[in-house]
């Protein structure tokens, strides 16, 4: 039986990841960070949140709000837990047990096909909402890869390395504000429509046309943040696995990897015309806000570029397609600014040594762009 086993350490305020050692005990873990500190975790203090899945790295977390987490990569280490601890019982998941469940999730799969025509239109619904907490990053990093392929192809994403190196630095502040299992990465397209949208696991694609009208980094920061928190809060998840298609949905509950990338284009055109619940649009601001106040970027930025955008009584047509697809801004615009109102410092410069004109330019020397279909 191995007692000992390699992790990644993140102490709940950055996201950046420590090397840790992990010493199995019979009543807690023992955390030792190489030559810095050695820490006792008690069992009863700890919950599991990821490695329920094959192949899927173990995630346990200890304490409050933001709590310190442990990343073990070998899922045998499930086993030896409770072998050390057999106590413990179902607090930790585990693994021998994995083929059960398997076997009902599939009997749940193929339940849900036989649901008649009545219970499809509120038992879709009800279904994705449970399903998507507990569908694997893996999975949603998979369907986001597959998405982004279509709404972000490679002769569409404005390729410029020193730019889009900018705006990435905007995404990591942004990220770095709260503990999260994804990565993010951002793509501009080539499109002229004022759009934004979230792809599940991490990926954030924004039109040209948004870019452009920003003012500063500030107001893209605003946009970001709330993007980031449709992923970090599984809408965009949950709303795909909605409305692709029961296949989708299936492939969530089994686990199924390849689900994903047989529904990426299908994704792709959902996320096209999604529109969130008002829940989840509320949600969306207002932990973005928190992200951005975080952040110490200057919230004011993302309240200006609404009140931009809604000047005049007409919008310009490639405006309409974002205002289409999010909440009403005169009502949103009050609520930014309520939260905004608790900021806990002045705000931090974001790219204070760069010409944010020429930043926002990425995509101008590739011409105007691919229309929509």
């Amino acid at each position: 039986m191995q007692y000992e086993w390699r992790a990644h350490y993140l102490d709940g305020q950055t996201a950046i990841r420590h090397p840790a050692t992990v010493r199995l005990m019979r009543r807690g873990l023992e955390v030792e960070a190489p030559g810095v500190w050695t820490r006792f975790w008690a069992y009863d203090d700890l919950r599991q949140t990821q490695g329920f899945y094959e192949g899927e790295e173990v995630r346990l977390e200890h304490g409050g709000e933001l709590p310190e987490t442990l990343l073990i990569p070998d899922v045998d280490f499930l086993a030896s837990l409770h072998e050390v601890a057999p106590h413990l019982g179902p607090r930790f998941h585990d693994p021998a047990r994995r083929g059960q469940r398997v076997r009902l999730t599939i009997l749940a799969g193929v339940a849900v096909v036989a649901i008649t025509g009545a219970l499809y239109l509120w038992g879709i619904p009800v279904m994705a909402a449970l399903v998507t907490p507990r569908v694997p990053v893996a999975w949603e990093e998979g369907l986001g890869r597959s998405v982004v392929e279509h709404l972000a192809s490679r002769e569409l994403v404005c390729p410029d390395p020193r730019r889009q190196q900018a705006l990435d630095s905007i995404v990591a502040r942004l990220a770095a504000t709260t503990p999260s299992p994804y990565t993010f990465h951002l793509f501009i397209v080539n499109r002229p429509q004022v759009n934004a949208l979230a792809a599940p696991g991490g990926y954030i694609v924004v039109f040209r046309g948004l870019l452009e009208q920003t003012g500063g980094p500030e107001e893209l920061a605003g946009i970001l943040a709330h993007e980031m928190q449709h992923v970090l809060q599984r809408h965009t998840t949950q709303a795909v696995i909605q409305h692709a298609s029961t296949g989708l949905l299936i492939a969530a509950l089994t686990g199924d990897m390849t689900g994903p990338l047989a529904y990426g284009l299908q994704s792709a055109r959902v996320l096209g015309q999604l529109q969130y619940s008002r829940r989840a649009e509320a949600q969306a601001d207002a932990e973005g806000m928190k992200m951005l106040l975080a952040a110490r970027i200057d919230p004011a930025g993302l309240i200006g570029f609404f009140e931009r955008l809604m000047k005049g009584d007409k919008p310009p047509r490639t405006v309409l397609t974002y205002l289409s697809t999010h909440p009403s801004h005169r009502d949103r615009i009050e609520r930014l600014k309520a939260l905004a109102a608790g900021a806990p410092g002045p705000p931090v410069p974001l790219l204070p040594d760069s010409d944010w004109g020429d930043v926002k330019a990425l995509c101008s020397a590739f011409g105007p762009g691919t229309p929509p279909p």
